[in-house]
């Protein structure tokens, strides 16, 4: 290559650094709205539902579960915020209604082993008053 070519690729590449209209805007940055994506597929799926209707009505679950699908990446988010502070809560209840039950049923073990060591007992009483008039 010729030097006045090598200079020219080189005037290029630092004027690309150089000067910002030059660089490919980040993607990110440039991100469009979602609104009319969203309206988008929205219409999309419209067209197909009613599509799948006139011909056959048995790809309507399908297409509900591809709907789901498609939608659940941008809802769980969401979700999850909402759902986080119920099932926390509802962790707790159970937790609770755990320790109570756990209490109710040691409690009835030792009503029940209370009735078990006073039939013991009555039996030893029946058994010493029924050996003692023998002898």
């Amino acid at each position: 290559m010729s030097s006045s070519k090598i200079e020219s690729n080189e005037h290029r590449l630092h004027a690309a650094h150089d000067e910002p209209s030059l660089i490919d805007p980040d993607p990110i940055d440039e991100a469009p709205d979602d609104q009319g994506e969203i309206i988008a597929t929205a219409a999309s799926i419209a067209v197909v539902a009613v599509g799948a209707a006139v011909f056959e009505a048995a790809l309507l679950p399908g297409i509900a579960l591809g709907v789901v699908a498609t939608l659940a990446p941008r809802a769980l988010p969401s979700i999850g915020a909402v759902l986080g502070p119920m099932v926390r809560s509802s962790v707790r209840g159970v937790y609770r209604l755990g320790q109570r039950t756990r209490e109710m049923v040691a409690e009835a073990q030792e009503h029940v082993s209370d009735i078990v060591a006073e039939a013991d007992a009555e039996e030893r009483s029946r058994a010493a008053k029924s050996t003692a008039p023998a002898a």
